[in-house]
């Protein structure tokens, strides 16, 4: 797989413009929430509305080449708080924590504007670049494509918190499924423990339907066709899937909108190991 990362090649123009859309898609959706709704809790382990935000911000902040302030407290004690990534995105959350709803959506507009027009004047070498990406070695292209996945995933997680739904139509969901799938050899080889041999479809299902197929055959690997019949088809909506893969829902909380044909406890299997980011 990491050979697959390493040459990941993603068209410049369209990355970007579907990282301001997906920008343009958040400050959309929450500039008009109360005080309640900025408060509410997230799927996202000890995150609020406005810790989301705030995560973007620093996000981009640090791809800009910024550093946090230290915070007052110590974030590694944190419970949700695992790694130094983990540490990294709470010192920019504390450092954010004292600004107005108003306040903070105009620290995003500022900082992810300026983001824009850096992307924008890459060229597409640059985007071709290798890279260190949170998936490992990549491009840069690739790296930007994992920011349109952890914004587009982070809309979806204010979504939920609000009870508005949304945001499944969109080019930055196509491009956050495309982050997954590409994963998939990894997920179902490495997390789900599918046995050598096997072979499982997903058919994600939707306004926008699209299957993924992955050969167990020595190591689990992504495929345009399996040789047969998949050991297993797991039929699930497109949003269930991506929530489960990103460890925002229980697999329990959709089983009763996930079918399968063929081996249903391998299926169950590899269902209950989808998350591999959190």
């Amino acid at each position: 797989m990491s050979n697959e990362r390493e040459h990941t090649v993603i068209d410049k123009q369209s990355i970007v413009k579907a990282l301001i859309e997906e920008w343009a898609s958040i400050d959309a959706l929450v500039r008009e929430l109360d005080e309640d709704q900025w408060a509410a809790s997230t799927p996202c382990p000890g995150w609020s509305v406005h810790n989301v935000i705030a995560h973007i911000v620093g996000t981009e902040l640090s791809l800009a080449g910024q550093t946090p302030p230290e915070s007052d407290i110590d974030v590694s004690a944190l419970a949700h708080v695992h790694n130094d990534i983990g540490v990294l995105n709470e010192k920019w959350i504390q450092a954010f924590s004292q600004l107005s709803p108003a306040e903070l959506i105009e620290r995003f507009r500022t900082v992810t504007g300026d983001r824009a027009r850096t992307l924008e004047a890459m060229s597409d070498e640059d985007f071709a670049a290798p890279s260190w990406t949170p998936a490992g070695k990549a491009t840069y292209g690739r790296f930007m494509r994992i920011r349109v996945f952890d914004c587009w995933m982070h809309e979806q997680d204010i979504r939920d918190a609000i009870g508005a739904t949304g945001g499944m139509d969109s080019v930055s969901a196509d491009y956050s499924v495309d982050e997954i799938v590409q994963g998939l050899g990894y997920i179902v080889g490495k997390l789900g423990n599918a046995p050598d041999g096997s072979s499982i479809t997903f058919d994600l299902t939707g306004s926008r339907p699209r299957r993924a197929h992955v050969d167990v055959t020595g190591r689990a690997q992504v495929v345009e066709e399996l040789a047969g019949p998949a050991t297993v088809t797991i039929a699930l909506p497109t949003g269930d899937f991506t929530r489960l893969c990103g460890g925002r829902i229980d697999a329990s909380a959709a089983l009763d909108r996930i079918e399968y044909l063929g081996d249903e406890s391998l299926g169950l299997q590899i269902v209950q190991s989808l998350a591999f980011t959190k």
